[in-house]
């Protein structure tokens, strides 16, 4: 009989208030600058439910990347995995209208120590503030 035979929730919820993003990065293998957007995933795993980005002025349009690391050095290539990528509109700011976050549903575990990271393809102005719905197990 399989041992896991019951649903389990994250016990300890999770926020990494991640540094405005505005440089672009073209690599697509996530190595050169790139901002870590989670914390470490727990000894048991992590559970990401999603990735938000939110613009916080005016930008032109982009590309937000995230990598997948398995906890050792970015720069290495082999230890990051493009786990998603999602198209950021241009935006304008304006203070009669909000302005539209982008979110990258997930729903998916992470392995103990592994962590996530994110690009942007081009750069932009005002800048991209992105945060991850995450917890540990």
């Amino acid at each position: 009989m399989p041992a896991n035979q019951k649903p389990i929730f994250p016990l300890n919820p999770k926020v990494l208030i991640a540094p405005l993003m505005t440089t672009a990065n073209t690599a697509r293998d996530g190595t050169g600058t790139v901002v870590q957007i989670s914390t470490s995933a727990g000894a048991n795993g992590s559970f990401v439910e999603s990735v938000e980005a939110m613009p916080v002025g005016t930008n032109t349009a982009s590309v937000l990347r995230v990598f997948l690391n398995n906890g050792a050095a970015t720069t290495t290539a082999t230890n990051n995995l493009l786990w998603e990528e999602v198209g950021l509109p241009a935006t304008t700011a304006t203070e009669i209208a909000a302005q539209a976050k982008v979110i990258i549903p997930l729903s998916r575990s992470i392995p103990a120590g592994y962590t996530l990271y994110a690009t942007l393809g081009t750069a932009v102005a005002a800048g991209w503030r992105v945060r991850v719905h995450t917890g540990d197990y």
